[in-house]
């Protein structure tokens, strides 16, 4: 009998030494709101997004490569960038055919940090694409690193109840014997019916209800919205 691959739940970025990043398939999870804006705008026709930490390298490539910028600091647009963090600001009219470069404050260092580290392959997940994560792990027989990116780098539960989601759909596949894991399944199986209740208890929602953007928060926990599944290949995350 073939022995399963093993599932973690990283809960923050600074706990990432702690885990064998080496060979493994890492999810970078930052539903509130740059994997949700990632997906979103790969749907609507995207080219390509190039996640990068820093401002000043978002304005140089964005420049170069005519493309459009985006980020944001505590809910603001980023003085020198084009756009924010909204998944809403990228319809299809807007985004198709165009490559977003999109600087943020924990997504982004956490995809860099697991490539360094040896990752296999790198994917983003939000509940927009939670079908698209699920259906691709389950097929690979490879261990998995669902990663949390977290508010600088202290636990938040918006991403924990995305990466509870997935365990609760591909499980049967994995072994999972992991305390995060298991506490990330049971958070989400108590909410799964009130989720858009239980998110108005998450700090970030009250950081960025304050900014107007209640439809904006709803939207990034509303499953398969957006079901594309953006994967990091040759510096850019695209859909192959």
């Amino acid at each position: 009998m073939q022995q399963k691959p093993v599932l973690h739940t990283l809960l923050s970025p600074r706990l990432l030494d702690l885990y064998e990043v080496n060979d493994s398939i890492v999810v970078i999870i930052d539903v509130f709101r740059a994997t949700s804006t990632i997906t979103t705008a790969l749907y609507n026709g995207a080219e390509k997004v190039i996640p990068v930490s820093g401002v000043e390298d978002c304005i140089a490539i964005g420049k170069k490569l005519n493309a459009v910028t985006a980020g944001e600091r505590d809910g603001k647009i980023i003085e020198g960038l084009q756009h924010g963090n909204s998944p809403a600001e990228y319809p299809r009219s807007f985004i198709e055919g165009k490559t977003l470069v999109l600087t943020t404050t924990n997504g982004t260092k956490l995809l860099h940090m697991a490539l360094d580290r040896g990752a296999s392959e790198v994917i983003t997940g939000s509940f927009p694409n939670l079908s698209s994560v699920c259906e691709h792990l389950a097929t690979l027989n490879k261990n998995v690193i669902l990663g949390c990116s977290a508010w600088k780098d202290r636990f938040n539960m918006e991403d924990t109840l995305f990466a509870g989601a997935v365990i609760s759909k591909i499980k049967k596949y994995f072994t999972v014997h992991c305390d995060s894991s298991l506490m990330a399944n049971d958070m989400y199986q108590l909410h799964c019916n009130n989720i858009y209740s239980f998110i108005r208890k998450t700090t970030h929602w009250h950081r960025l209800a304050s900014y107007g953007l209640e439809k904006d928060l709803e939207y990034c926990v509303t499953a398969d919205v957006a079901n594309v599944l953006p994967q990091y290949y040759d510096g850019a995350l695209i859909v192959k």
